[in-house]
């Protein structure tokens, strides 16, 4: 990472003494910030400098062991006091926000390292973290298959060192977590067995091949070891508590996202939002048919869709009836013409998504290309498992996950980080309320703005109340995510009542309330998305308020890509600027 000198600012043909000092100040936090990603980012985590588009790292692996845990805590705390250092008042307003997203960073990973501690908890940090490490190989032809393979063996030669640590680093880990683990680790190992030899077929280097083949069976041994470690050892000694506590929830929020609502006000506003979400379906359900409960109608919704071999069809079609609209109706200028290329799920992914898009790091040059991957049914499924698996993606949900990770959503916001000009922290830096809280906006402001009706998306008005029940599930999804987490780790709500919560309240399937549940435990600010959403629409409010007649809602959605994945507190200075609450 090159370091960045800003032009000199002449007045009058000179350089006021004033102006030196600010630029030296801005020109010291940028080489500062190149140096934090080069010395703590990626050295302790080199995963995701290969995710990031930097292949120097794709050989190294995370150091699992404490003292690679301590290391990193006191890396990070010396790092602090360099960024604390920095004088804010000399910067301008968008590098004060990097660096307050740099020092957030610290403080984030701090927390996570010293009071939340997933290293000491969590059995699969080590399990799923070397597979995630394999796969980042994996994922893109950013080299040729020989390179890439010969960095997998580099890492894959480190891989069984990382049980031994897990060994002495977990102590009575939350029961849950455990359990978990032990759900992964047979996928885990098949993935290894099957679908990484699979990845790296075309490679040609025969020396190499042959010496993948012998770390890649001491992982699968390392794996099925620790497999049978975490079941007869760790389960029954598994008797921990994954709630982290109010304290550090708000702290997290704090951190990640810069939110600093007290608790029982967030509940207040989820419940609200989730509230004014079930009134809206019980409305439109009863325009479907009158005859029928929500609920009923919610059942016929799920049989509504394509059969399988059209599926990459349907999707397709929704590019192109979305880029259409998001043009004709000025919703956000798309910075490029090319759209993702529409996959199948890659045979090593389709374990654990449906649909995702796998867009390239910022400072990937060589695999440019985004990916939009969707699972289909498999083949030998029978045709009640594949009714109910094409449930999922129903003439609702289809346009919801299409426009959520297509257009305008990740893919697009990643077309605006691609052609932009951010800087370098805030291609590294983001908050989940602004990347996952834009993409949950854009399913509603989409149809808000009439997308999904007839003519539009939808072939009849049934089609476009169908349409907007799907959206509707989505955000009772979000909003019981958004209660569940804080009441969860607050120690509210038990485990099988955030369960039955998703189901009565969320109106989710009890199969799906047991997998959110379960990710709940682990990931506790996963109210993120609503969060995020409510954010953006209050903001585009007041910015509606502030400029009257005169507001463009093309405008506003360009200017907040603009300030890249920033928390929407740092959004809200740049384009209102003002400090008021965000929600």
């Amino acid at each position: 990472m090159n370091r960045r000198i800003a032009p000199l600012v002449l007045i009058g043909g000179l350089m006021t003494a004033t102006s030196l000092h600010a630029q030296s100040t801005a020109d010291q936090f940028r080489s500062l910030a190149s140096q934090y990603f080069i010395d703590v980012t990626f050295h302790f985590s080199p995963t995701g400098g290969t995710s990031a588009g930097l292949h120097q790292y794709d050989s190294l692996l995370e150091d699992y062991s404490r003292a690679g845990v301590d290391e990193e805590v006191a890396a990070l705390h010396t790092w602090e006091k360099k960024f604390d250092a920095v004088d804010a008042s000399k910067l301008d307003e968008s590098t004060q926000g990097d660096l307050a997203m740099v020092k957030n960073n610290i403080r984030g990973t701090l927390l996570e390292l010293e009071v939340i501690k997933p290293w000491q908890k969590n059995p699969d940090t080590y399990s799923s973290g070397i597979t995630g490490s394999a796969f980042s190989l994996m994922e893109r032809n950013f080299a040729s298959p020989d390179e890439r393979l010969k960095s997998l063996v580099e890492r894959e030669k480190k891989m069984p060192a990382v049980f031994i640590e897990a060994k002495k680093n977990l102590t009575n880990p939350p029961k849950i977590y455990t359990e978990i683990a032990l759900e992964q680790l047979p996928g885990l190992i098949d993935f290894f067995q099957h679908d990484v030899p699979e990845a790296f077929k075309d490679a040609k280097d025969q020396a190499t091949i042959d010496e993948f083949h012998k770390t890649n069976a001491a992982v699968i041994a390392a794996l099925g070891e620790y497999e049978q470690w975490v079941k007869t050892d760790l389960l029954p000694r598994s008797n921990g508590d994954f709630r982290i506590g109010a304290n550090a929830f708000e702290k997290k929020l704090e951190y990640d996202e810069m939110v600093d609502t007290p608790l029982p006000k967030l509940l207040d506003i989820a419940y609200a939002d989730l509230h004014k979400n079930q009134a809206k379906f019980q409305e439109i359900a009863k325009e479907v048919d009158p005859n029928k409960t929500p609920r009923e109608v919610l059942a016929e919704l799920a049989t509504i869709h394509p059969a399988p071999d059209k599926l990459l069809q349907a999707f397709h079609d929704r590019f192109d009836s979305e880029v259409g609209f998001i043009r004709s109706h000025h919703i956000i200028t798309i910075p490029s013409d090319v759209q993702p290329t529409l996959e199948e799920t890659p045979p090593f992914m389709r374990a654990t998504t449906q649909a995702s898009m796998d867009s390239p790091g910022p400072f990937e040059k060589h695999s440019t290309t985004a990916y939009f991957n969707v699972t289909l049914p498999e083949k030998d499924w029978t045709p009640e498992h594949t009714a109910d698996y094409m449930a999922a993606f129903n003439v609702g949900t289809i346009v919801s996950t299409s426009v959520h990770e297509a257009f305008p959503g990740h893919y697009v916001q990643f077309l605006w980080v691609n052609h932009g000009s951010l800087s370098e922290v805030r291609k590294l830096v983001t908050s989940n309320t602004n990347v996952e809280g834009w993409a949950h906006y854009c399913e509603q402001m989409m149809l808000d703005e009439g997308y999904g009706q007839p003519g539009a998306g939808a072939t009849d008005a049934r089609e476009a109340k169908l349409i907007r029940l799907g959206q509707l599930q989505d955000a009772l999804l979000r909003d019981a995510r958004f209660i569940v987490g804080i009441k969860m780790h607050t120690g509210q709500m038990t485990q099988e009542q955030a369960i039955d919560f998703f189901v009565k309240e969320g109106y989710q399937s009890r199969s799906i309330g047991d997998v959110e549940t379960k990710r709940g435990t682990s990931d506790p600010t996963y109210l993120y998305y609503t969060l995020g959403k409510l954010q953006i629409m209050k903001l585009r409010a007041d910015m509606q308020k502030k400029e009257g007649a005169a507001f463009s809602l093309q405008k506003f959605h360009d200017d907040f890509m603009k300030q890249g994945g920033a928390p929407i507190k740092i959004v809200r200075r740049a384009m209102l600027g003002d400090d008021s609450p965000t929600l």
